[in-house]
């Protein structure tokens, strides 16, 4: 089954740049009750950044707090991990593993502009319903 049946598209996707502050990241996860959101630069998806990762910054950032968060852009953030991108052709079966770690999986295409996000809540459900024969 092709994946672009489960694809949230990039427009209904919450996502930041680079060039965010760590406070609109906050705002954002805060808004839409998101543990990680998508970094995307010029079209290209470049990376994810997660709850962990800004509170690792600011553990591990003298006199930072949230009133000056605004002051801390995204691309100076360290991120412990990224998620992995698929290309649109990719098929469900490539999903799966991904899934296991990913709270989504990055959907690109083959010049690497970010399309959307495909959310591991829409995986599982394909594989319950494969697995027992559920419908819709």
């Amino acid at each position: 089954m092709n994946i672009a049946f489960f694809l949230t598209p990039k427009i209904e996707v919450a996502y930041l740049t680079p060039e965010s502050t760590m406070r609109q990241a906050l705002e954002k996860m805060e808004y839409h009750r998101y543990t990680a959101i998508p970094i995307i630069d010029d079209g290209r998806y470049i990376g994810t950044i997660t709850e962990g990762d800004l509170l690792w910054k600011l553990k591990n950032t003298p006199d930072l707090n949230f009133k000056n968060t605004s002051k801390i852009l995204l691309k100076d953030i360290s991120r412990k991990m990224d998620n992995k991108p698929v290309y649109i052709d990719s098929n469900i079966e490539d999903l799966i593993s991904l899934s296991i770690n990913q709270n989504f999986v990055p959907v690109v295409d083959d010049q690497n502009i970010f399309i959307g996000i495909i959310k591991r809540s829409e995986i599982i459900d394909y594989c319950y319903k494969s697995l027992f024969n559920k419908k819709n």
